[in-house]
């Protein structure tokens, strides 16, 4: 079954906007995304440092999803951030990988947890997911509190499952399901 493509702003709430990625961003992402203190919350496949080739690459491989599902978010016009769904496939196709990154800047302002309201959302209305989960590093407190503001419940702890920066880390386990 082919999704229809989905190339507009999901959903705009109070001063909070999902959008899609535009090669207008470049700049923009470049200079969020090189940040340590964004990239030790995220996986090992996010460059470090992130250049703008990285910030070109990335836009240009959002332009060829479909459905698109990973997502400008942007608060009272400006561009703060990424949020996204990994489609699982196979024996995982009615669930999604939630990940998101955000302006140091702009933390601690409740934009993440109103854009992962907003995804999580999209990801069961538009999608017609029935799961969506994250793993979240044990030492990403902040991020484990906007997945519980956002209903996602804590399924378990992998014990020093995640090696990053040549020392290894629980992941902590989230999960919501559509009906919850």
């Amino acid at each position: 079954m082919r999704l229809k493509k989905y190339r507009m702003t999901i959903l705009q709430q109070d001063k909070i906007k999902l959008r899609q990625l535009d090669i207008k961003d470049v700049d923009r992402l470049a200079e969020i995304a090189n940040n340590r203190k964004i990239s030790i919350n995220l996986r090992d496949a996010f460059p470090s440092p992130y250049s703008e080739e990285d910030a070109r690459s990335f836009i240009q491989m959002c332009y060829k999803q479909n459905p698109s599902t990973i997502f400008a978010i942007e608060y009272e016009g400006i561009y703060v951030g990424n949020i996204g769904l990994e489609l699982g496939n196979d024996v995982y196709r009615k669930s999604a990988q939630i990940g998101y990154f955000i302006d140091e800047a702009f933390w601690n302002k409740g934009i993440v947890t109103q854009a992962v309201m907003q995804l999580t959302a999209f990801g069961f209305e538009t999608l017609n997911m029935e799961r969506i989960h994250t793993g979240v590093f044990e030492f990403n407190r902040a991020s484990q509190r906007v997945l519980e503001k956002c209903g996602y419940h804590k399924e378990g702890v992998f014990r020093k499952a995640v090696l990053k920066n040549g020392k290894l880390y629980d992941e902590i386990r989230y999960s919501k399901l559509k009906n919850e």
